[in-house]
């Protein structure tokens, strides 16, 4: 008789890429999941105001994240690693946490509010031709042709996105070009999200993923908070512990941040920088389907026109991509180099 294989033995046989395309499957559909959990909330309204807003689900999504990444990573924040840190690293880390743990998400989460998903993932495709441009011109790196000009088609796509979309109520009208509020918004949180790359590859490099992972959702989460009460008002907090919204925010953080997340790092550590690159290129497909099997968001002209051109753009970024690092196993850059082009992760 052969002996039945045990639960862990068939978890270890899976793949790295398994564990990628189960978190990109994942992340894709967190943009369509957030607009949902609103949608569900004004259905279910504390006086007039709804438990499950963008920002009750962004500010518990981020505390959800933070106790994941501690018990990951937690045994990293000791003394003797944490007196190796400069004034200028700390100075670096508060910068970043600014820009990629409160001011981006909370400009993506008003985009989502103002705009459809399906732009809110496609103006996304800005960061990263944008951090290509700022690596090139501030860290004098060197990129191939295939990545040239897939950032610039890719670039070209996004500005077509924001220009051509039909009339709606949240326009202004800028030289003749009527521009979406939610789009820009968007295209603002990956101007930032592009920045902190940046200041994080030249300045950070030498931090230990655990304590810069942890250090910016906390910080960022606690600078999203007071801003909220600064713009919002005190009041805008108020159902911050409603049952109502824990019960759907433990499935949400369960899913999207715990499970997302888990998946994503467990499969980076056995993956090519060329597979976890391949692997989050798919992020926009995924997100648009997603958008329209969850909320009925179908694609429109200004979308398809845009998300031609980017797909045209990733396609050939990625043949790039294939050419500088077929072969090469490096967990951690393949972690710093795609995550900052992955778009909108749920958190």
């Amino acid at each position: 008789m052969t002996r039945p294989k045990k639960p862990h033995r068939l978890i270890h046989r899976i793949s790295g890429q398994t564990y990628l395309w189960l978190a990109m499957l994942i992340f894709g559909a967190s943009g369509a999941v957030t607009r949902k959990l609103t949608e569900i909330g004004t259905q279910h309204f504390i006086g007039n105001r709804n438990p499950i807003s963008l920002c009750n689900v962004l500010f518990v999504g981020n505390l959800c994240a933070l106790m994941l990444l501690i018990l990951i990573y937690g045994r990293q924040w000791n003394k003797a690693s944490l007196k190796q840190f400069s004034r200028k690293d700390w100075f670096n880390l508060t910068v970043v946490a600014i820009l990629s743990g409160a001011l981006a998400p909370g400009l993506i989460f008003q985009a989502l509010a103002l705009t459809g998903v399906n732009n809110v993932i496609l103006v996304g495709r800005l960061e990263p031709p944008l951090t290509l441009a700022l690596s090139v011109w501030l860290l004098r790196e060197r990129v191939n042709i295939w990545e040239f000009i897939g950032a610039i088609a890719a670039f070209i796509g996004v500005i077509l996105t924001i220009i051509l979309q039909p009339p709606t109520e949240t326009m202004m009208n800028m030289g003749g070009f009527g521009l979406g509020i939610g789009e820009l918004l968007a295209a603002a949180g990956s101007i930032a999200v592009a920045a902190s790359t940046i200041i994080s590859k030249k300045h950070l490099s030498q931090i230990p993923l655990g304590i810069y992972s942890i250090f910016r959702t906390a910080l960022g989460t606690v600078i999203f908070f007071f801003i909220a009460l600064l713009l919002y008002g005190r009041d805008h907090f108020a159902d911050v512990l409603s049952p109502f919204l824990w019960q759907w925010m433990f499935l949400y953080g369960g899913l999207i941040v715990v499970l997302g997340q888990s998946f994503w790092i467990k499969g980076l550590k056995t993956s090519t920088v060329s597979t976890a690159s391949l692997v989050s290129s798919f992020g926009p497909i995924v997100g648009i389907i997603a958008a329209y099997l969850i909320l009925g968001e179908a694609p429109n002209l200004a979308q398809y026109i845009g998300g031609s051109l980017i797909l045209v753009g990733i396609f050939l970024s990625q043949v790039g991509t294939w050419r500088q690092t077929s072969g090469k196993v490096n967990s951690t850059p393949a972690q710093q180099q795609v995550e900052a082009g992955m778009g909108f992760k749920g958190i």
